[in-house]
């Protein structure tokens, strides 16, 4: 099967890319600059290619002849414009080529709390994507992960740093609820998904992948954590614990808008504040990583594996460097 994957190069792309060229499958992984792609172009039956996501000609060029289209395409942080650009106006784009190319399916990476009324601009764009899918009449999965986390992730890896850093840290948003899942849960999902006329024949649960379109999952790990326990479990793992302190919410948007205005990419937004106004924790009215025969991996097991504390060598290395 030939399937393209938009977003490809990134963390969870990545994982998709290896689950899918080590089943036999032919992929095609567009990019704006292959050094993007160093990662996975060494793959078997996988060819990065120079491409404009965001032009609607170069688009439809990287789509025709395939048969599967999955999207990871996103971003965190930005304008109205830029969650409109990415989240909206691209999938009307990847519809259009869709259609002209005769792609079959489509696998769409949307968000837990995606939603037209939902409190932030980054899962009301990401509602009104899943609306642009939904209105196309073509075969659509729509996947919604909670916080993903593994080897590389910006979540746990982010929370370590800090606080191998830092004495103590300021924390917005402490008591958010989150249920992360592991980005090996969510690729594996991803790929049942774009290959569902295999599932179809051989799951028990067949009716999973059938249905009125489209067909949406909850990607959800077993346990409900507060933004607090993630960051007490990072520290753990890294033997670094620090203290943290809350911050009310209006030290949380200043701390928040100060971080938007400084260089390098933005760890944290006002519109990341709103998002956590709503717990991002499946609602259990949707099928989820059980309906598709995934075991679910606990972040307590996984978080060590890839989590260290600092060795002698390291800490030796960093003296050095001063």
């Amino acid at each position: 099967m030939k399937i393209i994957i938009l977003g490809g190069t990134g963390f969870i792309g990545r994982h998709i890319c290896e689950k899918l060229v080590r089943a036999g499958h032919e992929v095609t992984v567009p990019t704006r600059k292959l050094e993007n792609a160093r990662e996975i172009q060494m793959l078997p039956r996988l060819q990065p290619v120079l491409c404009n996501v965001h032009d609607a000609a170069q688009l439809a060029q990287a789509v025709a002849g395939h048969e599967v289209l999955i999207n990871l395409v996103a971003i965190l942080h930005g304008s109205e414009e830029e969650f409109e650009r990415v989240h909206v106006k691209l999938p009307q784009r990847i519809v259009a080529a869709c259609k002209a190319g005769g792609v079959k399916r489509i696998v769409q990476m949307s968000s837990l709390g995606a939603a037209m009324d939902a409190p932030s601009q980054y899962l009301r764009s990401k509602g009104r994507g899943e609306e642009v899918f939904a209105a196309s009449g073509l075969d659509v999965n729509i996947l919604r992960p909670s916080v993903v986390f593994g080897e590389g992730d910006k979540l746990l890896n982010v929370f370590a740093q800090l606080q191998q850093t830092f004495p103590f840290v300021p924390l917005a948003g402490s008591e958010a609820q989150f249920q992360p899942v592991w980005v090996e849960d969510v690729a594996q999902a991803a790929v049942q998904l774009a290959l569902c006329d295999h599932y179809k024949n051989n799951s028990a649960s067949r009716s999973i992948y059938a249905g009125e379109q489209p067909k949406i999952f909850e990607i959800a790990g077993k346990k409900v954590l507060s933004l607090r326990q993630l960051f007490e479990l990072a520290g753990q793992c890294v033997g670094a614990q620090r203290p943290i302190i809350h911050l009310p919410d209006g030290l949380a948007r200043m701390q928040a808008w100060a971080m938007e205005k400084m260089p390098g990419p933005t760890l944290m937004s006002r519109d990341n504040l709103d998002s956590m106004k709503s717990a991002n924790v499946a609602s259990g009215k949707l099928p989820g990583l059980a309906e598709l025969g995934i075991d679910a991996a606990g972040i307590e097991a996984i978080a060590p594996t890839y989590l260290k504390p600092k060795s002698k060598m390291d800490q030796f290395r960093k003296s050095a460097s001063r």
